[in-house]
């Protein structure tokens, strides 16, 4: 089996700030630990081959024996498999055999934002159930997607502000994919993708996936840097922009009518295309978002991605591309190369949802919003020193620590079966290590559990750590 060999200072700017000190914990510990994580969140990929042990020694200015009692740790834990002259690999154990994961039903996951299916997802498949009796007698095959439920999305823009037939609208298997195939009919190696900075972690996986270069446009503490924008776009001429404007993740910030109105005269003057991640836009809690980013200048060429995920269930896996007709009928033929079509029964309950989702997405929001509220209580009370901003929508809030200990606080969260989504995942290069991402789509008892167990090592960890300012309201 091949490998990819991934090169000392790239694991450098990867583990970002990981080592503490003073420590009682070992040196050798604390990088078994960072690595560890690296691997778990997927910022290592499987069958990796890390540098050599001398080669790690002189990149992290560690002794070889640290190296070398790091590594041995890591294949004991079954993260990492040696071959003598062919270094180290990195695989995943099998989890009965982890300590660390062996209790996983009694994880808890702080690193996913994501809600439970509700009562409503039940009623949506037992619909589709008697719905797609009449489809039986056909193939089931269909790139574009069932016609209803691409005349239902269409309506939703129509609604929002951005007039749109069914031929303008592709159904995909979440929105991860269907930026992963406009990316296939877009783009090759080396290209440039603009990103806001930080960003989804899919999306940069997906870029980076495509063979393509991320670049960042790093948004100031509020709102977004629209002369940084055009300037990026100037300077490196990208294939591509990808957007989340819609209650951003992770910052879940909104992105304003001017604003809007500015990205769009911009993408439209540098004949740039926009792709606009709206996964997010149904999870407003005071007021719903503009209209779509697509709406505001006609002449720009904007490719809007939406989704079940968040609005309705995650297992729905069922998302759509909202362009030109043109552009649909390109991505299309593109989608040959990948797959038949999204599943029919998936398609109907995502329609039922749709068609009657103004009977409980208000429910939603606002015990999103109530969630919300509990979450900042609790970490006002018992993690003073850590700062945010409440969203405006969405699903979780972007934290900044006094410190860039992210990495560090997770990996000793990891040991104890707590899952924490560090600012590294959301960052190009290793960047954002002084950033949690915390959600609060938690029952609320659930996360409070969560954070008391966070807290001691929060406390032993801060001990070094001095305060910068105090939680932003």
């Amino acid at each position: 089996m091949s490998s990819r060999r991934f090169g000392s200072q790239s694991l450098v700017r990867l583990l970002g700030h990981w080592q503490q000190t003073p420590s009682r914990t070992p040196l050798w510990r604390q990088l078994a630990d960072a690595v560890r994580l690296l691997i778990l969140d997927g910022r290592l990929a499987l069958d990796t081959r890390l540098p050599g042990e001398r080669e790690l020694a002189s990149a992290l200015d560690l002794s070889r024996t640290t190296i070398s009692t790091a590594l041995t740790h890591l294949r004991e834990e079954g993260y990492l498999e040696s071959r003598h002259g062919s270094g180290s690999r990195v695989i995943l154990p099998d989890a009965r055999a982890v300590p660390t994961l062996s209790a996983a039903s009694a994880a808890l996951d702080l690193s996913t934002a994501a809600l439970n299916a509700g009562p409503e997802i039940h009623q949506a498949y037992t619909h589709a159930l008697t719905a797609i009796t009449p489809h039986l007698s056909l193939t089931g095959y269909d790139q574009l997607g069932l016609l209803a439920l691409r005349e239902a999305i269409a309506a939703r823009y129509t609604a929002r502000g951005l007039p749109t037939r069914a031929d303008e609208v592709m159904v995909v298997n979440g929105a991860v994919s269907g930026f992963a195939l406009v990316l296939r009919m877009m783009t090759g190696p080396g290209d440039r993708v603009v990103v806001d900075h930080p960003t989804y972690p899919l999306a940069i996986a997906a870029i980076q996936g495509a063979l393509c270069r991320p670049v960042g446009v790093a948004l100031p503490e509020t709102g977004w840097d629209t002369d940084g924008f055009a300037a990026t776009l100037a300077q490196t001429a990208p294939r591509l922009a990808y957007l989340m404007p819609d209650f951003h993740n992770p910052t879940g910030r909104c992105m304003e009518s001017e604003t809007r109105k500015t990205i769009a005269d911009i993408a439209a003057q540098t004949r740039t295309t926009l792709v606009v991640d709206e996964t997010m836009v149904d999870l407003w809690f005071d007021s719903p978002p503009p209209p779509p980013l697509a709406s505001f200048n006609p002449e720009a060429t904007v490719i809007t991605l939406g989704s079940a995920g968040k609005s309705f269930w995650g297992g729905l896996r069922l998302g759509w591309i909202r362009a030109s007709s043109r552009t649909i009928a390109t991505l299309a033929q593109t989608r040959d190369t990948l797959d038949l079509g999204s599943p029919l029964l998936e398609q109907l309950a995502t329609r039922w949802l749709i068609e009657n989702s103004h009977d409980f997405l208000p429910a939603r929001r606002n015990m999103l919003s109530e969630r919300r509220h509990r979450c900042s209580e609790l970490l006002h009370e018992h993690f003073p020193e850590w700062a945010f901003r409440e969203p405006e929508g969405g699903l979780s809030f972007w934290v900044e620590l006094p410190g860039m200990v992210a990495t560090q606080l997770a990996a000793r969260a990891e040991t104890l079966g707590i899952n924490l989504g560090t600012g590294t995942r959301f960052g190009l290069s290793g960047a954002f290590d002084r950033y949690l991402r915390m959600p609060f789509s938690l029952e609320p008892d659930e996360l409070e559990r969560a954070l008391m167990r966070i807290k001691p090592l929060w406390a032993a960890l801060n001990k070094n750590t001095p305060a910068v300012k105090k939680s932003l309201v």
